[in-house]
């Protein structure tokens, strides 16, 4: 519960932070450019067959999992999740514990991967850092970071 209440505050700290700072250099379609390349190298590099969505966010689906529920941003998600830097650095994770959540309480890149499985699925998010805590540091995540995420549903409500 109290990696739950720090996501989410670091979510809610970032957002804040986010909205304040304004650089006249940085360019985020150039940020978005370069993160892209990283993670089509780091793709390659580790023979991970990823799919980019629409969003930018790439994805491999482990598991579908099951069921046809269909996500909002209330959706009570219970997970378990090891989050960490394309360096491989853990910055995060509930592999013992899973914790539970909505949806709409968790950074972008999950909010928009997370519906792509259901229950009891699993899946490798490579989240840019627009979708993620953008230009803001949080806690071991330096600011404009590319997220990698193993994230298994243990169950949607």
């Amino acid at each position: 519960m109290k990696i739950n209440k720090l996501l989410i505050l670091s979510f809610m700290m970032a957002l804040t932070l986010g909205s304040c700072m304004k650089s006249d250099d940085f360019d985020p379609a150039k940020q978005a450019e370069l993160e892209d390349a990283l993670i089509v190298k780091f793709v390659a590099d580790n023979k991970i067959t990823a799919i980019k969505h629409s969003s930018g966010v790439y994805y491999q689906i482990i598991n579908p999992g099951s069921g046809s529920k269909t996500y909002t941003a209330t959706t009570q998600v219970t997970a378990k999740y090891t989050g960490r830097l394309l360096d491989g650095t853990v910055f995060d994770q509930a592999i013992s514990q899973p914790l539970a959540f909505p949806l709409g309480n968790v950074i972008v890149g999950w909010q928009i991967g997370v519906p792509l499985i259901q229950k009891g699925g699993k899946i490798r998010l490579l989240i840019p850092s627009g979708y993620a805590y953008g230009t803001s540091a949080a806690g071991k995540i330096p600011a404009n970071s590319v997220l990698d995420f193993d994230i298994e549903l243990i169950d949607v409500q």
